[in-house]
């Protein structure tokens, strides 16, 4: 999976590549501090790492006991996606049409697969009919019914081609963001779907998502013994076992186990199931893959005691940590400033009392205006929920070869656990 490319080299190419801005396609960083001390922003700047990315990709390629697939929405960046599928990304998990078009036009030897529950029949017929897309997901005998539909040719022979996954309600109880009520069939109502399904289906699946961050790997066992249930009462062969996302990074104040504990638990797990001889394993890490590629600088435009003003936001790269009280990793970026032992809150760019993140955000206590402020970790769902709202949320983009603020990739991580009790894993 891309391990004989020399890592140099490939990030060389990756680096050689027409960045965003124009001008500022050959300014690569060595850090957050030269970018800082030589272009003195007055507006945001992204910071992209593909080694980062690289180094992810290729965790989740070579360790991971299946096929992962990236969740695009977390981040959409092109140059991303190009990254991800040089380093042994192949599948992608693509949730609208939008997706779609980016990423076939990106990739055409791309596997796509159509996760998003509920679509319009216009664009799985898009999907199907133009793009090669084969695998669809639904929780609905109506999904069902419109994806046949859509698939269905002129002359009226239904597709035999379809690889759909039923996707089942699990709980999102051990996640930092629960995922657990819009989407899934429950268990109750799963048999007679799945059986359905499987009558349209040249591969049949079951899929679920724990939540996002899902801070112990118990949360897959947890799932896997609802999909045992399912496999058991519906008595349909299975060829997919997909496991979602959920994946976690690292943050302030929350720190999961290594993502290899993770993998051995959902093989032990998967192993277990009565269909593991005759199934794949998929699954569709998004932040996971890539929330260590972005850092953004922001800066300081006034101090209120513990509130200070910044340049982004809840409208801009900041949403998370505006409207989910998401901490993400800071480093005062001026010379001179004593410790970071001051707990701060950050107010947006726009008119908005709402464009308001409460942290707190640790600090050093003589930070000031005019003060440069990295934040690290916005590589999923930072930049790519971006809006213009109130004629902010523009800025810079430039690559930078130092590490990220955190990595779950570098080797340094907690000791695995001795222990084989899942359990004991919580």
């Amino acid at each position: 999976m891309g391990t004989s490319k020399p890592q140099g080299s490939f990030i060389r190419r990756v680096l050689a590549r027409k960045a965003y801005w124009g001008s500022l396609e050959l300014h690569i960083f060595h850090n957050a501090s030269a970018v800082a001390g030589t272009l003195s922003p007055d507006e945001p700047v992204i910071l992209n790492r593909p080694h980062a990315a690289v180094r992810a990709a290729r965790f989740f390629s070579e360790k991971f006991p299946g096929k992962s697939l990236y969740a695009v929405k977390a981040n959409p960046s092109p140059d991303l996606i190009q990254v991800l599928w040089e380093s042994g990304i192949t599948h992608f998990d693509v949730a609208s049409i939008a997706e779609v078009r980016l990423v076939r036009g990106l990739l055409p030897d791309a596997e796509l697969c159509f996760m998003h529950p509920v679509k319009t029949a216009s664009a799985i017929r898009e999907a199907y009919r133009q793009h090669g897309v084969k695998t669809f997901s639904l929780d609905s005998h109506e999904e069902l019914a419109k994806i046949v539909a859509a698939t269905t040719a002129e002359d009226g022979t239904p597709a035999a081609d379809l690889r759909l996954c039923v996707r089942l309600r699990v709980s999102s109880e051990y996640s930092e963001l629960s995922l657990a009520s819009k989407f899934g069939v429950d268990l109750a109502d799963a048999a007679p779907l799945l059986q359905a399904t499987r009558q349209a289906a040249d591969w049949l699946g079951i899929c679920f998502h724990v939540g996002s961050q899902a801070m112990t790997p118990f949360a897959y066992v947890q799932a896997l013994e609802r999909v045992r249930a399912a496999i058991v009462d519906a008595a349909v062969t299975i060829d997919i076992v997909d496991v979602g996302g959920g994946f976690p990074s690292a943050y302030p104040g929350m720190e999961p186990p290594p993502l290899e504990d993770y993998f051995d638990v959902i093989h032990r797990a998967a192993e277990s199931l009565p269909v593991s001889y005759s199934s794949e394993l998929w699954c569709e890490p998004g932040r996971a893959l890539c929330a260590e590629y972005n850092s953004l600088i922001v800066k300081v435009e006034k101090r209120r005691g513990d509130e200070l003003y910044i340049n982004d936001g809840a409208y801009g790269a900041l949403f998370d940590a505006a409207h989910i009280g998401w901490r993400f990793p800071v480093k005062c970026l001026a010379e001179g400033r004593g410790e970071p032992t001051g707990e701060f809150a950050f107010y947006g760019p726009t008119c908005d009392d709402g464009d308001y993140m409460k942290g707190p955000f640790l600090l050093p206590d003589d930070i000031a205006a005019g003060d440069y402020i990295e934040i690290g970790m916005l590589g999923a769902y930072g930049a790519a929920m971006r809006t213009a709202f109130n004629g902010f949320g523009h800025g810079e983009v430039v690559t930078a070869t130092d590490e990220p603020m955190v990595s779950l990739y570098t080797g340094q991580r907690r000791d695995r656990r001795a222990s084989d009790n899942v359990v004991s894993l919580r």
